[in-house]
């Protein structure tokens, strides 16, 4: 265990700062397209919805641990909300053990209800769940239905809804603007169907919004395609919804939430959640 006692501070967008986040995440994960400056520029500054909110330690010169949350706009409860995604977090080797995650993570959340955000969600893992849950005051609103899809939907069915992320033309153009990934859109009836590869050879990943991307073809990509997410709106059975076995899946992945303001509802409802992979950003 390293003996400096870190220093709290925001978390910053400036070309070093990002530099020393992109060093600190390739060493704790490995590198990867995900962790240049540039992709965390992308995430961190140019996001619409918002500038990064987040709270870094560091020993001197030596980033020990960062934690964000990044800015995100959804219906919640009819009215429209500011909210966190959390969403990057990583501890230095040397400073592990002496839960600088839960005191970064909380200061993080502090200074996003100082700031006006309404709530913060999450996807977490197997691993990461129990903290969140038990020191963290998050909610477990349930597992992301992970499948493999026959068809795709034409236009979202009516259904009641709780929660469902703000896509309009600026999002998603940022959004297909990701540096580290390549998408794919396709217009069918009232959808625009993004498309992304996974970690799973032939198989791409598909998210859905109503709002048109510009050069979106006709047809959809070869290979097949996954839903990762909670949609109230799609009818799984009808599209041919076939589960995907929990071996071909990294990890059980779990969407979690807390609210940070009292407009935001204490809790959410699984049945009435709209997620995709677009809302949360695995690929």
């Amino acid at each position: 265990m390293n003996s400096a006692a870190p220093q709290i501070q925001p978390t910053r967008t400036a070309p070093e700062a990002l530099g020393a986040y992109a060093g600190l995440l390739s060493e704790v994960f490995g590198a990867g397209p995900k962790f240049t400056p540039g992709a965390l520029g992308w995430r961190y500054r140019d996001n619409p919805a918002g500038t990064v909110v987040g709270a870094d330690a560091w020993a001197g010169e030596t980033l020990a641990a960062h934690y964000v949350a990044c800015p995100l706009a959804a219906t919640v409860e009819g009215q429209a909300l500011k909210g966190l995604l959390s969403l990057n977090t990583a501890t230095h080797p040397a400073f592990q053990g002496q839960g600088l995650f839960t005191r970064l993570a909380r200061e993080a959340y502090d200074q996003g209800a100082e700031l006006g955000y309404d709530f913060v969600i999450g996807v977490a893992n197997a691993q990461s769940t129990p903290g969140f849950l038990g020191k963290l005051g998050f909610q477990h609103v349930g597992r992301l239905e992970a499948g493999l899809l026959a068809r795709t939907p034409r236009r979202f069915e009516p259904a009641e809804l709780q929660f469902s992320g703000i896509w309009d033309a600026a999002t998603l153009a940022w959004r297909l603007a990701n540096p580290a990934a390549a998408y794919r859109t396709v217009r069918r009836g009232a959808l625009t169907t993004v498309y992304a590869d996974t970690h799973l050879p032939g198989v791409r990943c598909a998210g859905f919004v109503e709002v048109e991307a510009e050069a979106a073809r006709a047809a959809a990509p070869l290979g097949l395609t996954l839903f990762l997410g909670l949609d109230p709106r799609m009818p799984l059975g009808r599209l041919g919804f076939i589960s995907l076995p929990d071996r071909f899946r990294p990890s059980p992945l779990n969407l979690i939430y807390r609210p940070l303001s009292a407009r935001a509802p204490r809790s959410l409802d699984p049945r009435a959640t709209a997620i995709s992979f677009l809302d949360f950003d695995p690929y």
